[in-house]
């Protein structure tokens, strides 16, 4: 029998490193292995990397040659800052008159706080002239002298003169030490966070090359050829030498392997990913088919790093509870685990005799309100997970399931310090503990407008059963628990696609400036080894800020999936309708690619305007798209410049403002090109265009518009 190529996924944790192996063509799950994290080995996380790699391999009978995508994620550089472990950075400021104001500055850069007690080590030194190499190798001799072990360069608007950083950066090059240019990091104009998001990126350089180099060597040597990538902050993947440029970009990457996890697997399109573990729940937001993403804060500053929003709630699986004047108060956020606890549902009926109820602090200055059981077993933790167990929430075969009977027993002590009944004092631990994620996941749906009536919730991690199906409930959103929700991390590191974000400040963009920035972010995605024909690339212009964005995104190959599972016309179609609600009988095909449907129907309200909601499905009967009013026109790659024209001028709204052009988005193929970024016409026009070219004059193309408001 022939083995199958397969993706692996590897995810770094701070006490586990877990690893799948993925059917490449299928995107099956086929293998799983979790290993102790190897932070104290000589070869540091690469040997717990190696080692899951070489017990995946084992485990599904599969050959290194069988690799065909290898990335894998970790917390190493986020844990790097958290704990102060990083390189001395020598920051050398060039510029003359007020310029040499400005960047002399940026020595403030040495009184960032890491940690407690902990600063960033920086050390400075000013050039006047980039072209004076005496010069210049006098300030980095005075930085090395000073303990510098990674150079930064930076100047007033590099962005657009970037040869004064690079030609320091030269002159330097014989020291031997990791170095970087402030516009190398971002294209963004703002000399102070420039600088200092670069400075944050070089602190963690050396530590991060010494692993770069350590797991390539390692997956070298394993006889992988496949090319290693590293799971990035904003849920895509990136190069391994693009990670030795940019380690910045693994900041903040744990959650964002999750949500990526979400996407590609449980092919989510609007909704909440809520990631549980032991301690507490991170939770992000899918809009449209894509990970909502912002610049981050990182040692309490904003940068100009594009990551994951993804907002963490003290609440998890092993979070305990909390009692007090007979009624329960709270819940975490300490959990079993930081209280050296086994959870009282994992115990045994016999283990839980003679059970009493008390209360104890688990950490030192810890109100002591806590709740645990002392039994005949010992003394165990209340926890969510027996919660959720009582009550019959967690599924067969999860992580986190166990016998109810132990569950119940685990509960009834507490009940009867309550005065209730054990399912009661169950949903009242439920009810604390969920109100905290609620009242985050409101503010999400709130902060990127979500449609409270058709966003789902999706849980992952190995604590999902504690938190997502109460909230659904309670909130009476649809709610699922993700298939293998405690390898959803992994899984998303192995389904990940190649990405690139690409920024540029430039005040009024003209159609040829906007289109020469989305090609560079597509050069860059197949530079990576993304497939050339089915990279997609999402343009964004900000005309309040003269930002222009350009994200790509595309994979390591073309995938093929099986399609023995594909939806049939009505599967497709009942999908729709209950995305809509309404009846089938009132839904309609209006159009369609080989890939996609585009169904609709008609709203009527007193006195208002008709309302034509859309929804478009794909051919496994996901929804990837819904729009509450749009207009749809199916047309072909030759007639579509002339439609276009005619739908973008008659939808396109002119006021105070400013111009509006319609939220446009094309079916091409197997794809969506979203459109919906550009607000001019002309440009809008010339993204199209750009979107149709190369293809056969006779393809059909179907536009969906959204007249902006």
């Amino acid at each position: 029998m022939n083995t199958p190529r397969i993706r692996v996924g590897i995810d770094v944790g701070g006490t586990f490193t877990d690893a799948v192996a993925v059917d490449a063509t299928t995107l099956e799950l086929l293998g799983q292995i979790k290993v102790p994290t190897s932070h104290h080995h000589e070869d540091g996380v690469a040997h717990g990397i190696v080692e899951a790699l070489d017990r995946l391999l084992e485990q599904t009978g599969c050959a290194p040659a069988d690799v065909a995508f290898l990335a894998h994620g970790t917390t190493q550089a986020t844990n790097a800052l958290l704990e102060g472990d990083v390189a001395t950075v020598g920051l050398i400021g060039i510029g003359t008159g007020p310029a040499a104001v400005l960047t002399r500055r940026l020595a403030s850069f040495g009184k960032l706080e890491l940690a407690p007690g902990k600063r960033l080590p920086l050390t400075y030194a000013h050039v006047t002239d980039p072209q004076d190499t005496a010069g210049v190798r006098r300030a980095v001799e005075e930085l090395k002298g000073e303990g510098a072990q990674v150079l930064v360069a930076s100047q007033p608007f590099s962005v657009d003169r970037p040869e004064g950083e690079q030609a320091v950066l030269d002159t330097a090059r014989p020291y031997g030490l990791p170095m970087t240019a402030a516009h190398e990091i971002t294209s963004l104009y703002g000399l102070h966070k420039r600088t200092r998001t670069a400075v944050v990126n070089a602190a963690i350089l050396p530590r991060m090359l010494a692993t770069a180099d350590l797991v390539d060597a390692s997956i070298t040597k394993a006889g992988v050829t496949a090319p290693l990538m590293v799971m990035r902050c904003d849920g895509g993947v990136m190069a391994l030498d693009e990670m030795r440029r940019r380690p910045l970009l693994t900041v903040l990457s744990g959650p964002a392997a999750g949500v990526a996890g979400a996407l590609m697997q449980e092919r989510v399109s609007e909704g909440v990913f809520l990631e549980t573990g032991g301690t507490s729940t991170d939770i992000s937001v899918v809009r449209r088919g894509k990970v909502a993403v912002r610049h981050a804060t990182i040692l309490g500053k904003t940068s100009y790093l594009s990551a994951l929003d993804v907002r963490t709630v003290g609440v998890g699986g092993g979070s305990m509870v909390r009692i007090g004047g007979g009624r329960v108060t709270g819940v975490g956020p300490r959990s079993a685990h930081i209280a050296g606890l086994p959870y009282a549902c994992f115990a045994s009926p016999d283990q839980l005799r003679d059970a009493k109820v008390d209360t104890v602090r688990p950490m030192e200055g810890d109100p002591a309100d806590y709740a645990v059981i002392d039994a005949a077993g010992g003394r165990f933790a209340v926890t969510m997970t027996c919660a959720a167990n009582a009550l019959g929430r967690v599924p067969e075969g999860d992580f986190a399931r166990c016998d109810p009977e132990s569950a119940r027993a685990a509960i009834a002590p507490l009940a009867a310090h309550l005065g209730t009944d054990v399912a009661t004092a169950a949903t009242r631990i439920l009810d604390a503990g969920i109100a905290q994620v609620k009242t985050v996941v409101d503010a999400m749906i709130r902060d990127y407008r979500l449609d409270k009536d058709t966003a789902i919730l999706v849980g992952g991690g190995g604590g999902a059963a504690s938190v997502t199906p109460h909230l659904a409930r309670t909130s009476g959103m649809e709610g699922r628990i993700a298939r293998h929700n405690e390898v959803i991390s992994p899984i998303g590191v192995a389904l990940a696609l190649v990405r690139e974000q690409v920024e540029r400040i430039v005040p009024g963009a003209t159609q040829e400036q906007i289109l020469a920035v989305r090609a560079e972010a597509e050069r860059a995605v197949v530079a990576q080894g993304a497939a050339a024909e089915g990279v997609e690339v999402e343009v964004t212009v900000d005309p309040q800020t003269n930002t222009v964005r350009a994200v790509a995104t595309g994979a390591t190959e073309l995938r093929t999936q099986d399609r023995s599972h594909r939806a049939d016309d009505t599967e497709r179609l009942r999908a729709a309708a209950a995305s809509l609600k309404t009846d089938p009988a009132a839904v309609h095909v209006l159009a369609g690619t080989a890939a996609h449907t585009v169904y609709g129907t008609e709203t009527h309200r007193r006195l208002r305007p008709t309302r034509r909601p859309i929804r478009i499905v794909d051919v496994d009967g996901v929804v990837r798209h819904h729009a509450a009013d749009a207009h749809v026109e199916t047309t072909t790659v030759a007639g579509a410049p002339e439609v276009l024209a005619r739908l973008v001028g008659e939808s396109t709204s002119y006021g105070d403002g400013g111009v509006r052009a319609p939220a446009l988005r094309l079916l091409l193929g197997s794809r969506i090109a979203d459109l919906s970024g550009i607000l001019d016409p002309q440009p809008l026009l010339a993204l199209a265009r750009s979107e149709l070219r190369a293809r056969a004059a006779d393809e059909p193309v179907v536009a969906v518009l959204e007249v902006r408001s």
